[in-house]
């Protein structure tokens, strides 16, 4: 690749900078080859660490950016960085980025996109001003942690933790280094907004009193368990196998590396992150009331202090809510929503018009673009680290009743199940050195 080398000294004194000093960044530096563009209010530098099929759907185009071409194509970025511990993945990116921006600016030499293999190397550099974090489970809270911590406002695609102490953290370093977070639960922002009708209406009363919700999606949480298998293959080449895991405990090569590894997970911590999100958005419940959670044969019900019950599987019957969405179920009727449709019973409460006293949530129309707009105007985004970490926190305790098959109470006030040391143990792990947080 045609790149310029940063030295290993270069690199470690940059790192420990960016590690340590909480500070804020600007976007005046030149890229790579000199190549430049419009002014840093006007353009946001960005990097890209994560290149599977959702960190390349943002970057090129694809189901979770809605907007063709992705984030490349947008003027108000500029990509100048990409990051994937698989050689052909950033290779592919890296090569495409230049070859999108020499058509773009008429510069058949444009070199100004760097590929990297370690992530820290983007993380040092001071012209990056945001990261897009497409990766496996285990690296969501930390890398984010990380580029917090360096100066970088972030976009992390879910699940945006896999323990309530990484999202404590999380929480805590972002804002304690006043950085712009986005998670990538997009539904709020996205789908013609009918995620937001659901939540407004149901807020406003037009279902009645909400007595139970139905989420379609088990939770789930991560449970560390010994490795135990013999078998091991030979890394892949360009493959950096030991960055991939990190901070999880090392063992060998098994043949795939996908978004997890097989074992380590109980119920769904992929997919429930976009139903528990819209639900918890529209529940709206105080975040400091302590929820029970019940288990019973493999499904969850979790017992809020204001009546409302939430339960891990479907509404008999219904066939909308299976695809991201959720049931409300009230005194006066019911609505259920999902990506594809919006129903409500009786069908005349989605012909209702919100009044001008009603209540109205937060309101963006692209998820991308929110996170782009308030980099620049300092705004707290549409899922920020509170909501996102609360929403969280409740799939991975729900988790935990499922993984101890039996009811636990939770406390959010104090984060921890009180007098259960049991469960109080699965609130974290010890990370493989370096990665502790």
């Amino acid at each position: 690749m045609h790149r310029k080398e940063m030295t290993r000294r270069m690199f470690l004194k940059a790192a420990t900078s960016a590690v340590a000093v909480p500070y804020v960044i600007t976007s005046s530096a030149l890229g790579a080859g000199g190549k430049r563009r419009k002014a840093p209010s006007k353009r946001v530098n960005m990097g890209f660490i994560g290149l599977g099929g959702q960190g390349t759907g943002h970057l090129l185009g694809g189901a979770w950016t809605y907007v063709p071409g992705g984030y490349i194509a947008r003027n108000d970025v500029q990509v100048i960085a990409v990051c994937d511990v698989r050689r052909e993945r950033r290779t592919r990116a890296w090569k495409r980025c230049n070859e999108i921006y020499a058509q773009r600016f008429g510069q058949s030499d444009y070199d100004g996109v760097q590929a990297y293999n370690d992530f820290r190397e983007v993380l040092a550099r001071t012209d990056i001003d945001a990261v897009l974090l497409a990766l496996p489970y285990h690296w969501a809270a930390p890398m984010a942690i990380m580029a917090l911590r360096s100066g970088k406002d972030v976009y992390c695609e879910k699940p945006i933790a896999i323990t309530v102490r990484e999202t404590q953290c999380l929480v805590r370093t972002a804002r304690s280094y006043g950085r712009i977070y986005q998670a990538g639960t997009q539904q709020r922002s996205e789908y013609g907004g009918k995620f937001r009708q659901a939540c407004e209406l149901v807020r406003n009363g037009r279902i009645g009193q909400l007595k139970d919700v139905y989420a379609f999606r088990p939770p789930g949480a991560f449970v560390p368990t010994a490795w135990t298998s013999d078998r091991s293959v030979a890394v892949p080449d360009g493959f950096d196998w030991d960055l991939w895991l990190g901070p999880l405990p090392w063992r060998p090569y098994g043949g795939s590396a996908g978004h997890a590894l097989g074992g380590l997970f109980v119920g769904d911590v992929n997919w429930s992150p976009h139903h528990y999100d819209i639900i918890q958005w529209t529940v709206n419940p105080d975040p400091r009331a302590p929820i029970d959670v019940e288990y019973d044969k493999g499904n969850v019900h979790y017992h809020y202090k204001n009546g409302i019950v939430v339960h891990s599987a479907g509404y008999p019957g219904e066939p909308v809510g299976g695809e991201g969405g959720a049931c409300f179920v009230g005194t006066e009727g019911s609505i259920a929503v999902d990506r594809s449709n919006i129903v409500s019973y009786p069908a005349s409460i989605l012909k209702e018009m919100l009044r001008p006293d009603d209540e109205r949530v937060y309101r963006a129309d692209s998820h991308s673009g929110n996170f782009l707009e308030c980099i620049r105007t300092r705004r707290q985004t549409i899922c920020n680290p509170e909501i996102a970490a609360y929403t969280m926190n409740a799939i991975l305790i729900g988790g935990i009743a499922l993984a101890l098959q039996r009811n636990v109470h939770w406390n959010p006030a104090t984060l921890e199940f009180p007098g259960d040391e049991i469960a109080n143990r699965l609130l974290s792990y010890t990370p493989r050195p370096p990665w502790c947080l």
